[in-house]
């Protein structure tokens, strides 16, 4: 891709918080994030205190704004008490400041709910929960290596919403190991039954470094796995949820706001053990002719290391380099249904629309995107070849 090295154009995005909580009961045969399997006692006073002490790092990346989101990911965050998110969230507002409407999100699993820690959890201003339920078949969440059943995953949901969490989405899976479209469809039906305002719902996908890999399931056919997306899309449309990512899909004014966020490439701080994040700066942006002004950083992955007074929080920062920063651009932003707006481009990436010009018009022709307006968007084509689509602006 051909560049312009002029950033006038360029405007600091919002920013969201992500937070990591490293540790597990159990490490799950499918899971390629980095979790740990607790130790009967989590130091979390010490995790905490790190926390802080990772973001007090970071504030040189704030530039003056403001917080948007927060979400709390793992691991299981659950797992941690509710004095220690009471220290944290106190903290956290003594360094960066909060929009008033800040959506606060934290991820959790079935097992390891309890009815007054949600409560807790409420009072302290956390508004959104992610449920990790997957399945509500035994079977499969034997087969997924989860360590609740069916049974309390309704239970946990329901005490979510007793404790007042009146937005809050489903993580579900499909095309699980012998897994029938009926049975795909049952889960999507009883979820929502329950209420959620979003739900997350994908394929299973055998990732590297997992059990999985290692020893993989049986897994259903391709055929079966296209009939089982075409249903389950239709169910979800017919109750109100409205796909506005590939994975994604909400009752109106229901979209997760963090992950939005992600998307549209905003910013984004990253604290905690193995956290990435993704900055602009504008104030000590690099003069070469290669790097942008926007950065990724990732952090000390181990949790012993993290909380080791004697290392880093910082394990690695590296530039996106101008060739690369529209694609990278596009990979996020064309995830969404609704695509983006051209002018959005340009305010991310601070490059002109000529860069990427042929390349839309390319795609445009071949019927992979849209152009209504001044936004872009996939057609029904082409949000299903997007490495296609990409391969236009390389």
């Amino acid at each position: 891709m051909t560049v312009s090295l002029s950033n006038q154009k360029m405007s600091l995005p919002p920013l969201s918080l992500y937070i990591h909580v490293p540790w597990c009961v159990r490490k799950c045969p499918y899971c390629d994030f980095n979790s740990h399997k607790a130790e009967e006692n989590i130091p979390e006073a010490e995790y905490v205190q790190a926390l802080l002490e990772d973001l007090e790092a970071d504030l040189p990346y704030v530039q003056g704004r403001e917080i948007h989101t927060i979400f709390i990911g793992g691991g299981t965050p659950s797992l941690l008490s509710v004095e220690a998110y009471k220290t944290l969230l106190a903290g956290l507002q003594k360094k960066v400041s909060f929009v008033k409407d800040i959506e606060i999100t934290m991820e959790a699993n079935p097992g390891t709910f309890e009815a007054e820690k949600f409560v807790g959890y409420r009072k302290l201003g956390i508004n959104r929960l992610s449920i990790g339920v997957q399945s509500f078949a035994d079977k499969q969440l034997k087969h997924l290596g989860r360590i609740h059943n069916g049974q309390q995953a309704v239970a946990a949901i329901n005490m979510a919403k007793e404790a007042g969490f009146n937005n809050f989405n489903i993580d579900l899976m499909h095309g699980l190991p012998d897994q029938s479209q009926a049975q795909a469809l049952a889960d999507i039906q009883l979820a929502i039954d329950l209420g959620p305002t979003h739900l997350s719902w994908y394929q299973l996908t055998i990732e590297p470094n997992t059990e999985f890999f290692k020893r993989p399931p049986v897994l259903p056919e391709d055929e079966t796995l296209w009939d089982i997306q075409e249903a389950g899309q239709a169910l979800l449309a017919q109750h109100g949820f409205v796909q506005y990512e590939v994975s994604a899909y909400a009752q109106a004014g229901k979209q997760a706001k963090h992950n939005l966020n992600y998307w549209q490439f905003g910013d984004y701080l990253g604290i905690g053990a193995g956290a990435h994040g993704k900055i602009t700066d504008l104030v000590n942006t690099p003069k070469s002719l290669t790097a942008s002004a926007v950065f990724r950083t990732w952090k000390t992955r181990a949790p012993k290391d993290f909380l080791n007074a004697e290392k880093q929080f910082l394990a690695g920062k590296e530039s996106i380099q101008n060739e690369d920063l529209g694609l990278e651009f596009l990979m996020n932003a064309l995830r969404l249904q609704d695509g983006f707006d051209l002018n959005l481009f340009e305010q991310r990436t601070g490059f002109s629309l000529d860069t990427i010009a042929e390349g839309i018009d390319a795609a445009i022709e071949k019927g992979l995107l849209i152009k209504q307006g001044s936004q872009i968007k996939t057609s029904a084509k082409g949000s299903l070849f997007l490495n296609e689509i990409l391969a236009f602006f390389m």
